[in-house]
């Protein structure tokens, strides 16, 4: 069993549905390499799901993406990651998860505090990662389903998802 205890996280403003989400540049990673590629990139060729996580190797982010990976996300949409770990980092996890998912590295969690889920890490001054989150884009970038965490650990109702998965595609 995992020792922790669950924090209950303060208020965020956040992007929300309705919203057009932020655009950024950074590195998105597979298992083989990495380039820089704008989340308006993809989104001009449909739906994106943007998943927001805790850094490569956290339970959470292991059972967000067993899960995601398991239920087929992305089979219908563009599913994509986003955390502060590096691209090493995230090569090495997508290879290991066996994922067909890329995610972004964004080691200053600049992107993160963009979509207003910046998360200061417990006992690491000056070190955030992002909440974890989910945001439904369409292809003009606009926010058709969000949920961000209000405690940690949390992880999104993923019939609910889906449910907004099959509403947008």
């Amino acid at each position: 069993m995992v020792d922790f205890e669950v924090v209950e996280l303060p208020e965020t403003d956040h992007v929300d549905v309705g919203d057009t989400a932020p655009d950024f540049t950074r590195p998105l990673v597979n298992d083989e390499y990495w380039e820089d590629v704008s989340l308006s990139d993809l989104t001009a060729d449909g739906p994106v799901c943007l998943v927001f996580h805790p850094m490569d190797g956290a339970f959470p982010s292991t059972y967000v993406w067993n899960e995601i990976r398991d239920r087929g996300w992305g089979d219908s949409l563009t599913v994509v990651g986003v955390s502060i770990s590096t691209p090493y980092e995230h090569k090495s996890f997508v290879a290991e998860r066996g994922m067909d998912y890329r995610l972004f590295s964004d080691p200053s969690n600049a992107v993160g505090r963009e979509y207003g889920i910046a998360n200061p890490m417990d006992g690491m001054t000056g070190i955030e990662e992002p909440r974890p989150a989910v945001f439904l884009l369409d292809s003009d970038r606009r926010v058709a389903y969000a949920w961000v965490a209000s405690e940690w650990p949390d992880f999104p109702d993923y019939d609910e998802v889906e449910d907004a998965l099959e509403a947008l595609v």
